[in-house]
């Protein structure tokens, strides 16, 4: 491999993971939100993939090592997948060890890691010899992986209603493209209205904030204060290994290895189920507790990087919640990369393995050790010096400025309609999963009702 690429992929690799390291710290940081729209930026940049892929591990990685922290510091979640370990870090919280509660779930992600990337590998190398035959079939596997998504979720007979009507508006929306002009007929409108489904909670919130009876029937919340065990500070140098019991680590390679087998489904739905099922023969609260949130922590470290690489490197198209959120422009960021065209054409087995390995290492290297060892203070920081709006806001801009690249100023208006119903299908119970697979569904289902 060249060098001057290996040394793009490793200032990529720490990029990624100094930038989502700090992101990951911010409470309430969704996964989709703010990894989709950068990782689409840069593949519309034109730089290399391999680059590109390496930055995307390395940002995953990082991300799931730290969006656990505000949990046991403050009991807020850092992002949605870690939104199931709340109620045991709480528990350790109140018993004094909120710093044991960071380094086992620290130590669980470390594990999820390392288990998951051999097991994906192997995985994927297996379902590459029905590839052809898989993406043959691409249109009826996103239907019915919606219709799946939707029966598997709490809300399933509000998701599947959606399944059509949602179908028919972003069709009718690429029609009345067409129609006035505003782009060739033919062309898909693709990326803007992704990103569109992807902050539509943030669109609808922003609307509702418009109407004055709203914005005033809002709780309002006193200043939150935030103590720092000084204490806490953790000497030597951090090893998963030692950090995590013989129970918590066998569990948790267990609970990685079936989530990793399992990339199609919800992470967060496994998560809660494995999370729950490996520690309900634990009496002691704080051994539960410990042994559930580094199990739930390893898994969903494990779901991320399965749920990426296997539909990335057999199939080519997006066929996991994951593939289909966060990484979906690794698949699909028109007109750079198509479904017909992406990395799982353009990248050979030695090129993922390279790129998931220095992103992975550099990500473990740097983030574990800033997690065990200056964890509470760097979340003290984010907490007081990082508006969460501030966040919110620019990958709010980036849509925007998307949506008129993709289609002029008629497009904005799209999106925010997009937006509107995504957001409002998400209060519903219509989860991102099942959205996205509609938006992939959504020309052959409609060609289908219309026959």
């Amino acid at each position: 491999m060249d060098m001057m690429l290996m040394l793009q992929m490793v200032l990529a690799a720490f990029a990624g993971t100094i930038i989502y390291t700090i992101v990951g710290i911010a409470p309430g940081t969704d996964e989709t939100a703010v990894l989709a729209p950068v990782t689409l930026v840069l593949v519309l940049t034109g730089l290399e993939p391999i680059v590109i892929l390496t930055f995307f591990m390395a940002a995953i990685i990082a991300k799931k090592l730290t969006d656990s922290i505000p949990i046991a510091v403050a009991g807020i979640p850092g992002g949605v997948m870690a939104a199931p370990m709340v109620e045991h870090a709480i528990v350790l919280k109140e018993h004094g060890k909120p710093e044991l509660a960071m380094r086992k779930m620290a130590s669980g992600s470390v594990i999820g890691t390392l288990v998951a990337i051999p097991v994906s590998l192997l995985l994927a190398h297996f379902l590459m010899r029905y590839s052809d035959f898989i993406a043959s079939y691409a249109n009826e596997l996103f239907f019915a992986g919606a219709v799946i998504l939707a029966l598997m979720s709490k809300q399933r007979w509000i998701a599947l209603a959606s399944i059509l009507p949602f179908a028919i508006l972003i069709q009718g929306l690429r029609h009345l493209y067409w129609g006035l002009g505003v782009i060739p007929e033919g062309k898909d409108v693709f990326v803007s209205f992704f990103l569109g489904i992807t902050i539509g909670p943030v669109i609808i919130t922003l609307f509702e904030l418009l109407n004055s009876k709203i914005r005033k029937s809002l709780p309002r919340y006193s200043e939150k204060t935030i103590r720092s065990a000084k204490n806490s500070k953790y000497r030597g140098l951090p090893n998963p290994f030692r950090i995590l019991t013989t129970q918590e680590l066998s569990l948790s390679t267990i609970a990685s290895c079936v989530g990793a087998i399992l990339f199609i489904m919800s992470p967060v739905g496994i998560t809660i189920l494995l999370g729950e099922l490996v520690s309900s023969f634990v009496k002691d609260p704080i051994k539960k507790s410990t042994l559930a949130i580094s199990s739930m922590d390893a898994l969903t470290n494990a779901t991320y990087i399965s749920g990426t690489l296997i539909p990335l490197i057999a199939i080519g198209i997006p066929l996991s919640p994951v593939a289909l959120g966060p990484a979906n422009a690794l698949f699909n960021a028109p007109p750079v990369l198509t479904l017909e065209h992406n990395l799982h054409h353009i990248l050979s087995m030695s090129d993922f393995i390279w790129a998931t390995m220095i992103g992975a290492v550099t990500a473990i290297l740097l983030t574990y050790f800033i997690v065990i060892k200056y964890a509470e203070r760097i979340c003290l920081f984010v907490f007081k010096k990082v508006p969460h709006e501030a966040m919110l806001g620019l990958f709010f801009g980036l849509v925007i400025l998307l949506a008129f690249i993709d289609a002029g100023w008629i497009n904005i208006a799209g999106v925010l309609l997009i937006g509107l119903v995504a957001g409002f299908m998400h209060r519903l119970g219509v989860n991102y999963g099942v959205q996205f697979m509609i938006l992939y569904a959504a020309p052959w289902i409609v060609q289908m009702i219309a026959m």
